[in-house]
């Protein structure tokens, strides 16, 4: 399965700004799930060997073969302009891998400048974008994909996806033009957002190219079982955005109890969290310190007591808005 595919390239605490991205050759074929289930974990709070953990530049392995950072930076209210450049720039310069923007959230346009200005190569650089339902159709999801491209200044997106399910009406035709896009090589990869197990299947009853990916709000608050093995029983890799809760729980009890054992922060405890259970999370922040410290998460692990009283912690403590649950099937 895509998600279950480990790449492990632990970068040096002392490389440079620019470091270089891991050879997809070093690609471990190994389970993401099964590294953490098979082992022993350390005591809680103790450091760990790099080979028991997920490692930075660590990626799951997406259905088209390309792998995908195992974190990526969220720019959902970066301010176009001078905020989002310099957010997206500097979060490059110090290990992230992996963009996640979207059409309506008005900053492509300063995304693609901070890719071009960090001197990585377009390659080194994954890039997600999404289509709002403004650009339901198949006529104007082409033209959306267009604008896209454009904005970013590239030949081509590693990920696109649709936003949310949206209206019923367009739906199958806009996934019919990011099949279209996926085949014209200017989206690596295409994928939905904020789709429940209905919306899924009614995809898949026209979708000749299966979503590659489905990005939705998940956290020990919100942990969507049902949703999340059936994405795993079909090869879905499962995106975290708001994995921070929006930072409402970061003074909740368990969460604090849980990173002072490990002595980490308890933003770092809910980003491990999603790691150690094989999604792709998705934390934003516009600020170095708080960039820096959201990527400090490869150092340590959760043991099985820390994840079981994450667990408990579920209330369907959506923060977000909850397309899964409002948008039409």
């Amino acid at each position: 399965m895509g998600l279950n595919s480990l790449h492990a390239h632990a970068l040096s605490s002392s490389q440079a700004a620019r470091p270089e991205q891991p050879s997809r050759s070093t690609v471990l074929r190994a389970s993401l799930l099964l590294l953490f289930a098979r082992r022993t974990p350390p005591a809680s709070g103790q450091p760990v060997q790099a080979s028991f953990v997920i490692a930075m530049g660590s990626s799951a392995k997406l259905r088209t073969g390309a792998s995908i950072p195992a974190i990526g930076l969220g720019v959902f209210l970066a301010k176009s302009g001078k905020e989002t450049y310099t957010a997206v720039l500097n979060s490059l310069k110090i290990g992230y891998r992996h963009i996640d923007t979207a059409r309506m959230y008005g900053n492509e346009t300063d995304v693609g400048k901070a890719i071009k200005a960090s001197g990585l190569s377009r390659d080194q650089v994954f890039v997600t974008s999404k289509l709002y339902d403004i650009d339901w159709g198949y006529e104007a999801a082409t033209s959306a994909i267009k604008q896209s491209l454009k904005s970013l200044d590239t030949d081509y997106i590693d990920l696109m996806l649709m936003h949310h399910p949206g209206s019923r009406q367009g739906r199958k035709e806009t996934w019919q033009a990011l099949e279209a896009a996926h085949k014209k090589g200017v989206c690596k990869a295409i994928g939905v957002s904020n789709f429940g197990i209905g919306h899924l299947e009614q995809l898949f009853r026209y979708a000749t190219i299966s979503p590659a990916v489905n990005q939705i709000e998940l956290s020990p608050f919100l942990q969507r079982t049902e949703l999340v093995d059936y994405c795993k029983s079909k090869d879905i890799v499962l995106e975290a955005y708001s994995p921070l809760c929006k930072a409402t729980k970061l003074s909740h009890p368990e969460i604090v109890r849980v990173a002072a054992r490990c002595h980490k922060t308890p933003a770092q405890v809910l980003i491990r969290w999603s790691l150690q259970k094989g999604f792709v999370p998705l934390p934003k922040s516009v600020r170095p310190e708080r960039q820096a410290t959201n990527l400090d998460v490869f150092s340590f692990e959760l043991d099985q007591e820390d994840l079981a009283r994450l667990d408990k912690l579920e209330c369907h403590g959506v923060t977000a808005w909850d397309p899964i649950s409002q948008d039409p099937v």
